[in-house]
């Protein structure tokens, strides 16, 4: 994974947004179920999938909620986004690799966001010994869907309408091939 200067750059900018996201979206009060939260930050996340790779994405998402909980979260969020970003990000990651274009951006980033909230309810159930929490599993699948629809949609918005001059100067990789336009 080899970081030039300029892809350094444009992963920085890609972490800061990132982390700037996870950041305002923690001031806000969830979405109807304690925790629950629109998920922000992924846009990001899914964009360095798409521009750079699989190994970048997973790199964002970490560094996203190791310093993002660091500044604003707990120990316990941390642990609950560690498990569900890393499970998400390769599921995404794969499913980018090996089932795109046969299947949309959009749902890529759906399967990817509903997947996130599973295993983050699974991991709650699993620490806190108590499984009362899969009641939460239809609510929680149901935002992701939403959330995953609104995140995978913007990266396309972003991806068509940057101009190809500006990614380059980013390090990303700009011509229309299967692996790097949604």
């Amino acid at each position: 994974m080899g970081l030039g200067t300029r892809k350094l750059a444009g992963v920085s900018v890609l972490l800061a947004l990132s982390l700037i996201a996870f950041m305002l979206e923690s001031y806000l009060p969830p979405m109807f179920i304690p925790g629950a939260k629109l998920g922000l930050g992924n846009a990001f996340s899914m964009l360095a999938l798409v521009l750079y790779s699989p190994a970048v994405a997973a790199l964002t998402v970490i560094l996203r909620c190791v310093l993002g909980n660091l500044i604003v979260g707990s120990l316990s969020s941390m642990i609950f986004g560690l498990c569900a970003g890393a499970v998400s990000i390769c599921v995404a990651a794969f499913l980018y690799s090996f089932a795109f274009p046969k299947i949309s951006f959009v749902c890529i980033s759906v399967c990817a966001a509903v997947i996130h909230n599973v295993v983050q309810c699974l991991v709650f159930c699993a620490i806190s010994g108590t499984w009362q929490a899969v009641v939460y599993l239809p609510y929680l699948i149901l935002l992701g869907a939403l959330s995953g629809f609104a995140v995978g949609a913007a990266c396309v918005l972003v991806v068509k309408r940057l101009p190809a001059s500006m990614l380059a100067k980013l390090g990303a990789v700009v011509n229309n091939t299967k692996t790097n336009c949604p």
